[in-house]
């Protein structure tokens, strides 16, 4: 079983698509509760909706208690499914010159990205940090490198890489891992709504980063592919 967040458009819902195509149990999880059912329900059965706000601790703590009920549901039913990966796709883009953001838009763009990483995988440590559970956390190749007009979005991304990073080293020894994923620029909804205007026709699909992504997710008994970088060609 996987749980994909941010799911309702862009890099989620394309992993989800690709998932359910593998027969996967997925479940899908986003804010949007009528774009999570449209999706839902184009996958099919394999694939259930759980909506939530990634911001709200208590909100995290009801999507893991729903994603376990999920669990018991199809353990009754037919074969085990056992959580084995999240995939923390949510987030939103804001950019800019400095001069000209706006302070509430700037809060927002916080809240969405820091806060719910780490309300995720502060949640799935305290439930699952004993068992072999892939939690892959998605930002972007601004955390990798600094960018002009995209400053309070870097120190978004750079503040998610460095409480990941630092989360590793409290696991260290735990069947549970961290796999930090740093995709570049894809043809997605994302940019209308970041408020800086691009040509994204030469940029990747969702759906080709999504395949990509899946394979590099594969492991193996004694190893894993830690940290990944998309980059557009």
């Amino acid at each position: 079983m996987i749980l994909i967040t941010g799911a309702s458009s862009g890099l989620g819902a394309a992993l989800a698509k690709c998932y359910s195509d593998d027969n996967q149990q997925v479940i899908i999880s986003g804010r949007n509760t009528r774009r999570l059912d449209a999706i839902a329900q184009a996958l099919g059965a394999n694939t259930c909706a759980i909506t939530a706000d990634l911001t709200s601790d208590a909100s995290v703590s009801a999507l893991f208690d729903q994603v376990e009920q999920a669990q018991q549901k199809q353990q009754v039913q037919q074969a085990p499914s056992r959580l084995h990966t999240v995939i923390h796709c949510a987030g939103s883009g804001y950019f800019g010159a400095i001069e000209t953001q706006n302070p509430a838009a700037i809060a927002e763009l916080l809240q969405n990205n820091i806060m719910s990483a780490i309300m995720l995988v502060r949640e799935a440590v305290k439930r699952y940090r004993d068992q072999a559970v892939n939690v892959v956390v998605v930002m972007s190749t601004a955390a990798q490198s600094a960018k002009a007009g995209e400053s309070t979005y870097c120190a978004a991304k750079w503040a998610v890489r460095g409480f990941i990073e630092s989360v590793r080293l409290e696991l260290k020894g735990s069947p549970m891992k961290i796999i930090a994923v740093y995709p570049g620029g894809m043809d997605t909804g994302f940019w209308p709504t970041s408020g800086k205007a691009l040509d994204t026709s030469s940029f990747m699909s969702a759906l080709e980063a999504a395949d990509m992504l899946k394979h590099a997710l594969v492991s193996t008994q004694h190893g894993y592919v830690a940290d990944i970088t998309i980059n557009r060609a």
